[in-house]
């Protein structure tokens, strides 16, 4: 049975994505960073609420993969709070500054994160050699790759993701994410024999707010802060369909 993920950053997301049918959700915070790790009490929110599987990325900060030590411990902390009260996995993996994947930490990571899954985030994306890079994750045993194939969006790396299914076989999961929407879906399930697939499947939501002081803003993207993305229903159900439906060999 094909899996759906669904990348949240909200309570309120996450049980938007259960009741449309998700297998798990992705929990992050800053999506418009990519994501990094979630407070404790939305992960603890999350665990206690959802009946599905949560999945909480570890990542300290925005920007590259290469962590300093105080970063670096940061990150097991986080992961040791996320095995002591139940998350199904860790989403997270570290890079060396020649761009290839820091087995030693990464490998430390996924040993701690046990008895929890490992996924390898889109770090692996930034890599600079991918045939090396899914040899070294696969090494550090984790559970699966989360990967655009190397570029903006799943559908433009489908070519990368289709090799790297079949040169991991049964050794790893490779996870297509990055602009899978209901109406290229099948088409990168199709093309990369993909079993997995993460999406965020969202809406942009205005804000509540009736007084809003238009100079002030609390983001340096230049981007309005009354307006924000939430998980649409519709389109996770969407999504869904379409999997059910091509599991049913429709």
């Amino acid at each position: 049975m094909r899996k759906l993920e669904i990348c949240v950053d909200s309570l309120e997301s996450a049980i938007k994505a259960q009741r449309a049918g998700a297998d798990r959700i992705e929990l992050c915070m800053a999506l418009s960073e990519g994501g990094i790790t979630p407070s404790y009490g939305l992960i603890k929110q999350c665990v206690e609420n959802l009946s599905i599987k949560v999945n909480v990325i570890i990542r300290p900060r925005g920007g590259d993969f290469l962590y300093n030590g105080t970063e670096f411990d940061t990150m097991k902390q986080d992961i040791v709070f996320c095995r002591e009260i139940g998350v199904n996995a860790v989403v997270s993996g570290v890079l060396n500054a020649d761009g290839s994947v820091d087995v030693k930490r990464t490998k430390e990571l996924v040993d701690l994160a046990r008895p929890m899954e490992f996924t390898f985030h889109r770090a692996f994306d930034v890599c600079a050699d991918y045939e090396q890079g899914i040899e070294d994750i696969i090494s550090c045993k984790a559970d699966r790759i989360l990967s655009s194939g190397g570029e903006p969006t799943a559908e433009a790396g489908m070519d990368l993701l289709k090799k790297l299914i079949r040169r991991a076989g049964d050794r790893i999961i490779i996870m297509p994410g990055s602009g899978i929407n209901p109406e290229n879906l099948e088409k990168i399930m199709n093309f990369t024999g993909a079993k997995e697939v993460h999406a965020s499947a969202s809406v942009i939501i205005e804000s509540s707010m009736q007084y809003r002081p238009e100079k002030i803003s609390m983001n340096s993207y230049g981007v309005s802060d009354y307006f924000r993305k939430q998980s649409d229903e519709a389109k996770i159900r969407q999504l869904k369909e379409i999997l059910n439906r091509m599991d049913r060999g429709e």
